[in-house]
């Protein structure tokens, strides 16, 4: 069984309310949930109503949740294609199932599975240069304390909910994704280390959220940053999944799209070393990262588990990386004190984040002006690729 498969197994064995969807475009979805854009709610209510059993609205969101009847016999990714009008029909009912979603560190297995111990790193300094502090929102399993950032001001900021849901007196390996948050942090301040980061949890330490779970996430990181009368450059997203027909999901197209208005959007490629579409990824607001492989005297290549294809925007080093982690915490029988070395594209998204942090504090420009920058078509592009992000500045 690969990494992926006995993930996935995982996956289904403790969270009941997921269910696979087979065929050449698998995907987990929640069980007998529906998401349905606040404006086509009454339409899809009304056509579905055979096969549902409750309606939720969540009108902070924009977005209605309408559970199907156990046992009614309806599966929520084919009541999906009927809605939507079946097979090459224009997609104008948003509707879609709830898609389960994951963190990006890599699972394929060989040297570059799990984090290892890493030997401790220098705390990155800030040059106080005279540009701009940007601020970068990360939707992930939260943050941990680390001697790295315990007196920042955005670090006190957080309240208990920012925190990663850790038991550090538990003597059993870590979760798959316990220290994600932490790590991601580290990688955005080794490159830009005046960074005000304003950190979000909808990552269990399992790596595991859904669609509805993200947007409720997404509200709170907006809902806190306007109560500071605080902006948000950067939002990064080391997580994803792919969908059950490959086609972006309607709600997170909408809701990254209002949100693409006023800031860059960076996520994680994923991990499957496929060309299937990830997403939100694959969002054409979204700047897509793919892991280049750690680097070589012939240039830079894609790492072996990263995805690729022609909607990766950009790649970045994400293979062998080294970062903040737990103080606590055992994996393989071996402890971890502070730093630890990890693979996925999960970390080469915080990469191109922290390039665009670091270049608006350098030259003040908005992140924007930063991303074109770093995106210059002038720059090393490969094929599937996207432009090559790296410390040589190519």
């Amino acid at each position: 069984m690969t990494d992926h498969a006995a993930r996935m197994a995982r996956i289904l064995e403790t969270h009941q309310d997921v269910v696979h969807v087979g065929g050449s475009t698998e995907a987990l979805i929640k069980r007998d949930e529906l998401l349905v854009l606040g404006a086509h709610a009454d339409a899809v209510h009304e056509q579905a109503r055979q096969w549902v059993d409750s309606r939720e609205d969540f009108a902070e969101l924009g977005v209605s949740r309408l559970r199907l009847r156990a046992g009614a016999g309806v599966d929520a990714a084919d009541l999906t294609h009927s809605l939507r009008g079946g097979a090459g029909a224009h997609r104008r009912t948003s509707v879609t199932p709830n898609h389960v979603m994951s963190g990006a560190p890599n699972w394929t297995g060989g040297p570059f599975g799990a984090p290892t111990p890493a030997a401790d790193l220098p705390a990155p300094v800030d040059a106080e240069g005279g540009g701009r502090r940007a601020t970068i929102g990360i939707l992930d399993t939260g943050i941990d304390p680390h001697p790295w950032f315990a007196e920042a001001d955005w670090y006190q900021a957080c309240t208990e909910t920012e925190h990663e849901d850790l038991d550090p007196a538990s003597e059993d390996d870590l979760e798959s994704d316990s220290g994600h948050g932490t790590f991601i942090a580290g990688v955005i301040l080794q490159h830009a280390p005046g960074t005000y980061l304003r950190v979000q949890r909808v990552l269990g330490t399992d790596g595991v959220t859904d669609e509805l779970e993200l947007l409720h996430g997404l509200r709170r990181l907006h809902a806190r940053a306007a109560a500071e009368s605080n902006r948000l450059d950067v939002l990064n997203l080391s997580l994803g999944c792919f969908t059950f027909d490959d086609r972006p999901s309607p709600v997170l197209a909408d809701a990254f799209a209002r949100v693409a208005r006023h800031s860059v959007i960076v996520a994680a490629a994923g991990n499957h070393s496929s060309d299937r579409p990830y997403w939100p990824a694959a969002l054409k607001d979204v700047v897509a990262v793919a892991a280049l492989a750690q680097a070589d005297t012939d240039g830079p290549e894609r790492a072996s588990f990263s995805n690729y294809g022609w909607w990766v925007d950009a790649s970045a080093p994400g293979e062998k990386v080294s970062s903040s982690f737990l103080t606590h915490g055992r994996e393989n029988g071996e402890d971890f004190h502070g730093f630890a070395t990890w693979s996925g594209t999960s970390f080469a998204a915080p990469y191109v984040a922290g390039k665009i942090a670091a270049l608006m504090s350098a030259k003040d420009m908005t992140a924007r002006d930063a991303l074109s920058e770093l995106l210059d078509p002038a720059n090393t592009r490969i094929p599937d690729l996207g432009v090559v992000v790296a410390s040589d500045g190519r």
